[in-house]
C-alpha cells in the first residue's frame, strides 16, 4: 500500500497555486506539510481527497484508501456521541467493536450519551477525529486536525496517530503542532506556482495537459459538512 503524487498541479478558486508536486508515502509512514499560510496545504488535501480536480498530475493509491478529515467535525448535532459514531460505521461497514475502541481511544465513553450540541468545541473535535477508526482506510489526510484541542487531547489524537501507523497504515497531515510523530516534513514552499502562469490555469491544466491521466480517490467524508 503506498500514495505516490506525481507532478501534481492544483489551483483553489480557478487560480493554480501549486505545481509540480512529487511525493511518495508508503506504509507505516506519516508526512507533515509545511509552508506559510496560503500555500496551498488545505488546496493538495482537497485535491487528494477528490473534492476538486486536480490540473495535472498523477495520484496513485488503491481505490477508497483516503479518508479526509477536514474542519468542519461532521456531527448531527440532535444525535448523541454514541449515535454519530453508528451513523459512521454504518456508512463504513465497521461493527460495534470499533466503535467502543473509538470511544476509549478519544475519552468519549462517558460522554457517549449526550447530544453533540452539548458538547464542548473539543469534545466535539475528538468525536470528529474519532471517526477515522470507523472508515477502515488505510490514508488519513488531516487538514489542522487538532484545532480546539487542549493539549490531553492532543496526546489522545497522537497516540491514535501512532497505533494506525503501526498497524501499515499512513498520515498526511497539515498541521502546526508537534505531535511528537517519527514523520517526515514536506515544505510546500518549492512548490509554489509560477505568479506569470498562476492567472492562466484553465480546464486543460497548468502545462496543456489534460487531467484525463489523473485517477481521483473517493473521499468517505465528502458532504460531510451537511450533516452539522
Amino acid at each position: 500500500m503506498e500514495l505516490e503524487v506525481a507532478d501534481l498541479a492544483c489551483a483553489r478558486g480557478g487560480v493554480l497555486v501549486l505545481e509540480g508536486v512529487n511525493f511518495r508515502l508508503e506504509a507505516g509512514e506519516a508526512l507533515m506539510l509545511r509552508g506559510p499560510n496560503g500555500i496551498g496545504k488545505t488546496t493538495l488535501l482537497r485535491t487528494l481527497a477528490g473534492l476538486q480536480p486536480p490540473l495535472a498530475g498523477r495520484i496513485g493509491m488503491a481505490d477508497e484508501a483516503l479518508a479526509y478529515g477536514a474542519h468542519a467535525d461532521g456531527l448531527k448535532s440532535t444525535l448523541t456521541a454514541l449515535e454519530n459514531l453508528r451513523f459512521w460505521a454504518r456508512v463504513h461497514g465497521t461493527g460495534e467493536g470499533e466503535i467502543g475502541r473509538a470511544l476509549e481511544e478519544f475519552n468519549l465513553a462517558d460522554l457517549a450519551g449526550r447530544p453533540a450540541h452539548s458538547l464542548s468545541a473539543g469534545q466535539k473535535r475528538r468525536l470528529g477525529l474519532a471517526r477515522l477508526l470507523l472508515t477502515g482506510r488505510a490514508i488519513w489526510a488531516l487538514d489542522e486536525p487538532t484545532v480546539s484541542l487542549d493539549a490531553e487531547s492532543v496526546r489522545l489524537f497522537a497516540r491514535a496517530v501512532e497505533r494506525h501507523l503501526a498497524g501499515g497504515g499512513m498520515a498526511l497531515m497539515a498541521t502546526h503542532i508537534d505531535l511528537g510523530l517519527a514523520a517526515r516534513a514536506l515544505d510546500l514552499t518549492p512548490f509554489r506556482a509560477d505568479p506569470d502562469r498562476a492567472g492562466k490555469a484553465g480546464a486543460g491544466g497548468a502545462d496543456g495537459a489534460g487531467a484525463g491521466r489523473v485517477r481521483v480517490p473517493h473521499d468517505p467524508f465528502a458532504g460531510a459538512e451537511d450533516l452539522a
